[in-house]
């Protein structure tokens, strides 16, 4: 797992694993199915993985271990957990098990509130192996573990490890911080919890703020009808532009924010579905109700 420390250019923001997150989210429900994402609905809680002041370094990293094997649902799968000095925060091997080696970087026995962080991404891994679920380059993988392990209630601690100081910033993980915001909200949404209360780091929580923002304006998006007045005169615009430019059979898109047309025979709408982001078709007939085949939110839309 990466980590990242230096200066206040030294960590990377905004939004630039955006589209892979999203795919990390359609492709968790793809293979959890709707109900299977429902069995996650509670977070770790902060009492869980607090390190205690005269806890003993090692029984106490086996025991936040535990906590993410218990928040995972791996109840066959023991981690046993070492520390050597290595490039990176964190990692581990990945075998058959049930037994896995977990190695984090020597600097988190003197920063032991962010032993949490670290072995979430890497329990994930194990989870996201046994699941038989990965993606074809090793960033997207280690995009993909780090939205999982947020979506599942874990990885709020990850977002909780980027910090502001005097000599700089830091945090771990792969996503930026905004995105780790992004993918909190968008948890947020659909089982009611909200991180907020849990940071410690102020730079945290702004972080998910600006995530959440974002989050919001795609949960209000045309052609969703709650999608706002602006919006919804972009987007006529944009339908009379398709109407004009597009012909039957063609293989043309005109887009827009966060929807596309295209006219296969008659004019239809294409957006993402608000909570999994798999991408749903609609006539472009006024309103309709489209259910989503993947996660089966029924959403009323304005086409």
């Amino acid at each position: 797992m990466a980590t990242g420390r230096g200066t206040a250019d030294g960590v990377q923001h905004g939004f630039p694993h955006l589209e892979t997150v999203r795919e990390a989210i359609t492709a968790l429900y793809r293979r959890l199915s709707h109900d299977g994402v429902q069995q996650y609905g509670a977070g770790v809680l902060p009492a869980d993985v607090a390190f205690g002041e005269d806890e003993e370094l090692y029984a106490g990293a086996q025991r936040i271990a535990r906590v993410m094997v218990g928040q995972l649902r791996l109840p066959q799968a023991r981690m046993v957990v070492g520390f050597r000095e290595m490039e990176f925060a964190a990692s581990v091997e990945l075998e058959d098990g049930p037994e896995y080696f977990v190695e984090l970087n020597s600097r988190f026995k003197a920063h032991r509130r962010d032993v949490g962080a670290a072995l979430a991404h890497e329990v994930t891994h194990v989870a996201l192996h046994r699941l038989g679920l990965e993606f074809p380059t090793t960033a997207e993988n280690e995009v993909l573990t780090d939205t999982v392990a947020t979506y599942l209630g874990a990885g709020w601690l990850l977002l909780d490890a980027f910090r502001r100081d005097a000599v700089g910033e830091q945090k771990l993980g792969y996503l930026t911080p905004e995105e780790f915001g992004y993918v909190l909200a968008r948890r947020a949404r659909v089982f009611g919890e909200d991180p907020a209360v849990w940071f410690t780091s102020p730079q945290a929580y702004e972080a998910y703020t600006r995530g959440r923002e974002l989050a919001e304006r795609e949960a209000t998006r045309p052609p969703l009808a709650g999608a706002g007045w602006a919006a919804r005169r972009r987007y006529a615009a944009d339908r009379v532009r398709a109407r004009s430019l597009l012909r039957p059979g063609s293989d043309s898109v005109v887009g827009g924010d966060g929807y596309r047309f295209d006219r296969p025979s008659s004019l239809r709408v294409s957006f993402r579905c608000p909570t999994c982001a798999q991408r749903l078709g609609a006539p472009v007939r006024g309103r309709v109700r489209v259910r989503c085949g993947v996660c089966r939110t029924e959403l009323e839309c304005d086409t």
